[in-house]
């Protein structure tokens, strides 16, 4: 289907869409025209396993899928310049269509490019078996992370640190059997179950301070026990290459950058983008990873956005799409996801509808994704439609 039709195709969807039997509520707003539906559902592990590494604030596979099986074709270039835990690339990938991504913070990095290649699950286990971690004794044992941790499981934390910094760099040449070891482990470092390196702790896609944990050890009276982290990660690893189907065909361009600085992307050579910027004064990315990027070994002045003003947000917002209107193709979408902020006073939808007035696109108009239950996460005691994120709110519009 030539790329102009699409618009009155994908349109023409949305309209009529009724997978979940309800009707789409489309309205104007400003001008703007909104559609509401349920388009994808918020269940949790309704996608492949291959998704299933936790990242603060990452939306669900359902959301790139349905626009990547609107809007393009197999082969297409598909890209997420705040690629986060990876899961635009990874569906794209697993869409047969070539996956681009990219972040500012490397571990985005670290979660995503295994995933595209992954080795077998007895390579996996060779390795392991030949680092043999119970037995090696840690060079640097950062004991100021005992509360997380039993010691010997510290010692094997620390060893696998220090062969995977000696080994396995962030970038340059790669070995993807270290590289999926490092993504699983940097997953399982802490969390609220015993699949995880820690003791029970506040859920994996972010780290407490080492106080905190103090206090929440006390709480709950608990100490930390001695776990086998080789062959957790071995447990995670089967789950994640559950019912697995290569994708090593597909292409993939993963870098490290800023949103708005994208010199590694060719002009006009992506199909479509499918991206969520940070959310405004909510995440603090570098203080939630601080635990998974001093495994990696990433450098603590990182600059990662953590934005409190709205204007300073928007301003950020159009250099984005004002770059991204460089590597889409004349034809090809953007599909620019916001969250409700502020309980939903916050139209940040409004900004980035407003951030493409003086760029090269058609505004198609405003997907709104109205789920029957809340996003956020059972633990946090938060009742639906009462607090939290309950909608996903989708700029799309094609590059003219």
């Amino acid at each position: 289907m030539n790329k102009y039709n699409k618009v009155k195709s994908f349109l023409n969807d949305v309209t009529e869409f009724n997978k979940f039997s309800k009707k789409t509520i489309v309205y104007h707003d400003e001008e703007i025209p909104y559609f509401i539906n349920e388009y994808w559902t918020a269940k949790q592990r309704m996608s492949s396993n291959l998704h299933e590494i936790s990242y603060r604030a990452c939306f669900k596979p359902q959301l790139p899928e349905f626009f990547i099986q609107r809007l393009t074709e197999e082969g297409d270039f598909v890209y997420d310049p705040f690629m986060g835990r990876g899961t635009t690339p990874i569906q794209a990938a697993l869409m047969r269509r070539n996956a681009a991504g990219s972040d500012v913070n490397p571990l985005s990095l670290l979660l995503t490019r295994p995933r595209l290649k992954p080795p077998t699950l007895e390579e996996i286990k060779y390795t392991l078996d030949q680092m043999d971690l119970t037995n090696k004794v840690a060079a640097n044992l950062r004991e100021d992370l005992l509360p997380f941790f039993h010691i010997k499981t510290l010692n094997q934390i620390c060893s696998l640190r220090e062969f995977l910094l000696d080994n396995a760099p962030i970038t340059g040449k790669i070995d993807p059997i270290s590289d999926w070891i490092r993504m699983v482990a940097l997953n399982r470092l802490t969390g609220h179950s015993p699949g995880f390196f820690s003791v029970y702790t506040l859920p994996p896609n972010q780290a407490v301070s080492i106080e905190s944990q103090i206090k929440i050890n006390i709480k709950r009276n608990q100490t930390a026990v001695e776990k086998d982290i080789a062959s957790l990660i071995y447990r995670k690893s089967k789950y994640l290459l559950k019912d697995f189907v290569s994708i090593n065909n597909a292409q993939n361009n993963l870098f490290i950058a800023e949103a708005h600085d994208l010199d590694r992307l060719e002009d006009n050579s992506i199909d479509l983008v499918v991206t969520s910027p940070p959310f405004l004064n909510i995440v603090n990315y570098k203080q939630d990873n601080w635990m998974r990027n001093w495994f990696a070994g990433i450098n603590e002045n990182i600059n990662i956005s953590h934005i409190a003003n709205l204007s300073d947000w928007t301003e950020m917002i159009h250099k984005v799409i004002k770059e991204l209107s460089r590597v889409i193709k004349p034809g090809g979408f953007l599909a620019f996801e916001v969250g409700e902020v502020k309980g939903g006073k916050c139209a940040l939808e409004k900004n980035v509808w407003s951030c493409m007035s003086n760029l090269p696109f058609n505004r198609i108009g405003i997907l709104v994704n109205q789920q029957d239950f809340t996003k956020t996460a059972n633990c946090w005691g938060v009742s639906n439609n009462q607090s939290g994120v309950n909608t996903n709110r989708i700029v799309v519009a094609q590059r003219i």
